[in-house]
């Protein structure tokens, strides 16, 4: 079978791989039918975070069943369903209190086409993957919703919805500020929020075509640049990936508020922590538990209620892929016949 190889900056290639079989009564393999590019895929190809090749890339999809272990109870073949990036067990005790992410059955950061953790899983961007846990780990499509609108709900999709969805239940209502760099999840974040009751979304930063994506969204959009302080909101998300973006996000974190950062900071970054000790804010990181949050959130979208393709900026070809994401510089959806 053939499988997207990410090698160096800039440069992707399809290579042969060994053809993907059961190896347990539990297991599926699926066929990846839509694919997504998530927000650190950009970082990886323009080279923005270092990181070596080859690995198998690609961790965001929807795929076909197309053969099923036989204790397999919940998924049939021909049936669409999407696949959590993180791998996990659904029986262990990290599982059991909802957090998939650090399943304790696979070594620790086994994932689909990332370099973090363990290659043993592969890529999406292939003919075929295994999946381990086939009960605990798939997500089926519900009829109506296209593969293609929801490839991103692997990983994207569900950390924009941690990001607002909590925090607007405790205090529902609330006005949000999103601190932008370049990348899909503030702009899931605007959509999500708004949809869930939010009674604004102020975005600032990011560059041209994210700010004009946000303004149509619903957001209110205001300085390209990080102010040290915009204001006070209960609800703040620092998706920059800048020191200036993460600051700002912080000090305008009211008093009791929530800020959630996603952005990825290879470097040390100094944090407002006298801000953030006198307001008592609580500032929440670290990469979100994906099984747990995908069925709400596609809850919301075949509800009608939430439609993420607005941010998708490309769609191209399976057979385009290679070139398409050697050039990658924004949200982009890979599809194939089913």
């Amino acid at each position: 079978m053939r499988q997207l190889t990410f090698l160096e900056k800039g440069k992707l290639e399809w290579r042969d791989a060994p053809e993907v079989d059961l190896e347990g009564d539990g297991q599926a393999i699926v066929r990846p039918i839509a694919l997504a590019t998530c927000d650190i895929d950009s970082a990886f190809v323009q080279g923005r975070f270092p990181v070596g090749g080859p690995f198998s890339f690609g961790h965001e999809c929807v795929g076909e069943v197309t053969e099923i272990g036989d204790s397999v109870e919940s998924v049939e073949p021909g049936d669409l369903v999407s696949i959590p990036f993180q791998v996990s067990c659904g029986e262990c005790a990290r599982c059991r209190a909802g957090e998939p992410g650090n399943c304790e059955s696979v070594p620790r950061l086994s994932t689909y086409g990332l370099p973090i953790g363990p290659q043993t899983w592969g890529g999406f961007a292939s003919d075929a993957v295994n999946v381990p846990y086939a009960d605990a780990m798939l997500v089926p499509i519900p009829d109506g919703v296209e593969p293609s609108t929801v490839a991103s709900l692997s990983d994207n999709i569900p950390d924009a919805w941690r990001c607002v969805a909590p925090a607007l239940k405790a205090r529902p209502g609330s006005p949000v500020l999103i601190a932008m760099g370049a990348g899909s999840i503030a702009l899931y974040s605007i959509a999500i929020a708004l949809a869930l009751g939010a009674e604004r979304v102020d975005v600032v930063g990011g560059g041209h075509r994210d700010r004009d994506l946000a303004q149509r969204l619903g957001a209110n959009v205001l300085d390209e640049e990080f102010p040290d302080r915009v204001g006070f909101y209960p609800i703040t998300v620092d998706a920059s990936a800048d020191p200036a973006g993460i600051s700002c996000a912080l000090k305008s974190t009211d008093a009791d508020g929530i800020c959630t950062s996603i952005g990825i900071y290879i470097e040390p970054t100094p944090l407002p922590l006298l801000d953030m000790f006198t307001q008592g804010v609580t500032f929440v990181t670290g990469r979100p538990h994906v099984r747990t949050l995908m069925p709400d959130v596609l809850e919301l979208v075949r509800a009608g209620r939430f439609d993420p393709n607005p941010v998708t900026v490309n769609r191209v070809d399976w057979e385009e892929a290679a070139e398409a994401l050697s050039d990658l510089r924004a949200k982009t959806v890979v599809t194939r016949a089913a």
